[in-house]
């Protein structure tokens, strides 16, 4: 008994697959199977090179790749007179996306690693640059966990925020933190350091090196104002 949507062999209904922009992979594979085991792939993908298909078996074949795809699709393949030139052309169009596609996203990681918040750049504006060029990598496909995004913030903060960065290090689970949460605990120890004021933040972003130069500077103008005692006293 056939259907819209699919054929009925035994007690097994097989649905056709819709074929999408961003999942043409899973659909192939899909469709390979469901037409295999309806006994008409070979339309497609003959055993032997250069065997005449039958007829009956071609136009099954090419009506269970129409009704695989949306309506749009209809008139790029409109031409194509068997099921092997509609399979052929349908991968072509999508592989060549996924070319493109992969390029893309291996653009973006290059550009995601190489991120780093400036001195001056407030963490709101990080936050949108780092969403927004993962939020595009999810769109292509790929698949970026949260705690590799969660790394990568506690990587690329300035000085400034090297301690509260350390501390999550430490004592947080990275593996279990969200990419908001960090964002908020950085937010929060920018507003603690906008609070000391100017002066004291600048005091606050001195390296251990400026702290020892100035405490050695300090200990020699001390050393020369302590008055000479006589010898002879």
């Amino acid at each position: 008994m056939s259907g819209s949507n699919g054929e009925k062999d035994g007690q097994v209904t097989l649905h056709y697959p819709m074929l999408s922009r961003s999942n043409y992979a899973a659909w192939a594979i899909k469709m390979r199977v469901f037409m295999q085991a309806q006994g008409f792939w070979e339309a497609v993908e003959p055993r032997i090179a250069n065997t005449v298909v039958e007829v009956k078996k071609d136009k099954l074949a090419l009506a269970a790749i129409y009704q695989g795809i949306q309506e749009d699709l209809l008139l790029s393949l409109a031409e194509k007179k068997t099921a092997k030139e509609a399979w052929e052309a349908l991968n072509t169009m999508f592989m060549g996306a996924d070319r493109v596609k992969t390029a893309r996203i291996q653009t973006l990681k290059v550009e995601f690693e190489a991120l780093n918040m400036k001195e001056s750049e407030a963490v709101d504006e990080f936050a949108v640059k780092v969403s927004n060029i993962v939020s595009t990598m999810r769109t292509l496909g790929d698949t970026v966990e949260e705690s590799y995004v969660v790394k990568k913030l506690l990587r690329a903060v300035p000085p400034k925020f090297l301690q509260i960065a350390s501390t999550l290090e430490q004592f947080g689970s990275l593996d279990e933190m969200t990419v908001e949460e960090v964002i908020g605990r950085l937010k929060a120890h920018e507003e603690r350091m906008k609070g000391h004021g100017d002066t004291d933040e600048r005091k606050l972003l001195l390296t251990h090196q400026e702290w020892t130069e100035r405490n050695k500077k300090k200990g020699e103008s001390g050393s020369k104002s302590v008055p000479k005692r006589n010898r002879g006293g």
